[in-house]
């Protein structure tokens, strides 16, 4: 419309009997004063209804350059637990050797006092439902995307992956069809063992999907977006999450200094990336993005 006011305003002028100096100045005078005050209030404007309707939807957004950015995302990159699923999973099975299953959930929970992984919370929580005492934590020691090496009473109790146990020296041979078992029906399974005493049993918690977490993921597809999980969960458990989502792709048994490098490697191939994940872990990867989304 100002740009047509402005034609107008020229051909006019010189319609009237105006030299072509006038008309011109004239109709750039319009345009000038018309058409930056329209843009230059109409751009912050919109990015302030916008940020404020999402932040009443609790959606904080940093900057206009995120929100700009986020609309060429071409790949997101979504963390398991806590992003794609509730992020509150519960102890759903255990398979305990000799000392049973109630002393087996005592010294996993004794041992994870000093964690604040939701999986250590699942424990923690079902240790409590149960009544059981626990025993005074020693010494704490966290050991990056594998488990947890703790001291208790004059014992060490190691609790992790496989290749935690296989890197303690712990052989997960009596319990493996069992725990692959549960990992097939997308649980996660917790290895405990002790130093000296072998591997105790196996705790396999479950943490449900989002209630929104495959219509988004549909969503994303519809518009060709690329679709990606990463987790430091098994293969089997996060094949199964997967399949329920009908992601584009997904990685598994991912250490959490090897999500940045994955990050850093798409956007490498041309992909403007978004990363969303929940935890401090997940930090480095969203620093590495060209968007970062924490859920909060």
């Amino acid at each position: 419309a100002v740009v047509a006011v402005a034609l107008v305003t020229g051909f006019g002028w010189a319609f009237v009997g105006a030299g072509a100096e006038t008309a011109i100045i004239t109709a750039v005078t319009v345009l000038v004063i018309a058409c930056p005050c329209a843009l230059g209030l109409a751009t912050p404007t919109a990015i302030m209804a916008g940020t404020g309707a999402a932040a009443r939807a609790g959606v904080l957004i940093k900057d206009a350059v995120a929100l700009e950015c986020a609309g060429s995302v071409t790949a997101v990159v979504f963390d398991k637990t806590g992003t794609l699923t509730m992020g509150t999973p519960t102890v759903v099975e255990m398979i305990a050797g000799d000392t049973g299953e109630a002393e087996l959930l005592r010294r996993a929970a004794s041992a994870q006092q000093g964690s604040e992984h939701p999986l250590a919370q699942a424990v923690l929580r079902a240790a409590s439902e149960k009544g059981l005492s626990l025993e005074p934590l020693v010494s704490f020691n966290r050991i990056g995307g594998r488990g947890l090496r703790a001291e208790l009473g004059g014992e060490t109790v190691v609790i992790g992956n496989r290749a935690l146990m296989a890197e303690s020296g712990f052989a997960t041979d009596v319990f493996e069809a069992r725990a692959e078992a549960l990992e097939n029906q997308g649980r996660t399974v917790m290895w405990v063992a002790r130093d000296g005493a072998g591997i105790d049993g196996v705790i396999a918690v479950q943490d449900a999907l989002r209630p929104g977490s495959a219509k988004a993921v549909s969503a994303l597809a519809d518009r060709g977006i690329v679709t990606i999980m990463l987790s430091g969960d098994n293969h089997r458990t996060v094949a199964a999450v997967a399949a329920g989502l009908a992601l584009d792709r997904f990685e598994a048994e991912v250490l959490p200094e090897d999500k940045a490098a994955f990050v850093a490697e798409l956007r490498t191939q041309g992909h403007v990336v978004a990363m969303v994940g929940d935890g401090v872990n997940d930090a480095p990867a969203l620093a590495a993005a060209d968007v970062g989304i924490a859920m909060g």
